[in-house]
């Protein structure tokens, strides 16, 4: 219940000259101190249980609706290998900068994000960028392929954007739905929950990207938890909200790791936020490291572009098949063995059975 109500309701029962015994006072505190956050999400500002004031807010989130400012994400974690049969590994470490722009949607209602991110693979002892790595499921040294998104765009209305079609081969069409985000608030904290689950062709086919390709469909989900200042969501001379959170993906074996149809994939494991100067950036070592290599992805785009492709798209597109071995055999994983201290509890097992 929210604080309000409980307030609300002790006023009509005082107007109705009704008496609070101690047994309802006791509840009465109860219910204040379990209700006593303010959880509502209709804000004096934007009244987020509206499509309206959740367009607002999102585009807030994303970008900047002077639709002139660049807003600069980031994103800093790990990529861990998922098998069946054995704990996860952690592979690589993981660092990315985006840099986003709205511009305001032809429609007059709404907006378009324009979008570019540029992410690297990273030792995961050193922090080192790399440019070459060795698989430790095949100990094999491969060549890293930064993620290298130019452009990822979307738009921002008052329905839910239609899933990425990664070049034509997302076909997925559902219905349009008014857009109402999983928005939760605790006090002056506003936390938001967001995902999206993926099945589709594969751009990298087994029979041109043997070694990377992980199987004729991609599946993936990426899931999104933001933390929000609840008064700068509700601050009308904000029109950039900065936010932390946590950024997850479960996708295939990243092509460059070049496992082919070894069972299991990648899962990626950050947090992220987003901010409205590049100073605010918490990784300025890979800020630097962009700014003297790939310096365009400091800068967001200033149109729309098509297509907007994910980095397994621009993988298919911008590199080559790796080629097989002599016997033309495609490499894969040995299988994952049970731990040495269960293999000897078994074989003691056995022996004492004997």
């Amino acid at each position: 219940m929210q604080r309000r109500d409980v307030l609300l309701g002790a006023g009509a029962a005082a107007a109705a000259g009704l008496t609070m015994t101690p047994g309802m006072a006791r509840a009465k505190a109860q219910m204040e101190k379990a209700g006593g956050m303010d959880r509502s999400l209709e804000g004096d500002f934007l009244d987020l249980t509206t499509p309206a004031g959740n367009r607002e807010a999102w585009a807030r989130l994303l970008g900047n609706t002077d639709t002139q400012s660049t807003k600069y994400g980031f994103a800093e974690g790990i990529v861990q290998g998922a098998r069946p049969g054995e704990a996860l590994r952690d592979l690589v470490g993981f660092t990315m900068v985006s840099c986003a722009r709205l511009l305001p949607h032809e429609d007059g209602v709404g907006y378009r994000k324009i979008l570019r991110e540029i992410g690297f693979y990273t030792d995961i002892k050193t922090g080192k960028i790399l440019t070459e790595w060795r698989n430790p499921y095949l100990d094999e040294m491969v060549k890293v392929v930064p993620i290298a998104n130019d452009p990822f765009n979307h738009t921002i209305t008052n329905f839910y954007p239609e899933p990425p079609n990664y070049g034509g081969l997302n076909q997925d069409k559902p219905p349009k739905i008014p857009l109402m985000l999983d928005f939760r608030r605790r006090g002056d904290m506003l936390n938001l929950f967001s995902h999206i689950n993926l099945f589709y062709p594969s751009a990298l086919q087994p029979d041109k990207w043997p070694r990377e390709s992980s199987g004729p469909f991609n599946r993936v989900t990426e899931t999104f938890l933001y933390f929000i200042d609840w008064n700068d969501m509700q601050d009308p001379s904000q029109t950039s909200v900065e936010y932390n959170g946590v950024w997850s993906r479960v996708t295939p074996w990243l092509p460059w790791m070049l496992m082919g149809p070894s069972e299991g994939n990648c899962i990626y494991q950050t947090f992220m936020g987003a901010v409205d100067s590049m100073d605010k950036l918490p990784n300025p070592a890979t800020v630097e490291y962009i700014r003297a290599n790939h310096p365009k992805y400091l800068e967001a785009p200033e149109k729309w572009e098509e297509p907007s492709l994910s980095s397994l798209e621009w993988y298919a597109r911008e590199q080559e098949p790796a080629p097989l071995p002599a016997d033309g055999t495609i490499p894969t994983a040995p299988s994952p063995e049970l731990p040495g201290w269960f293999q000897q509890m078994m074989k003691a097992r056995s022996a004492n059975a004997g």
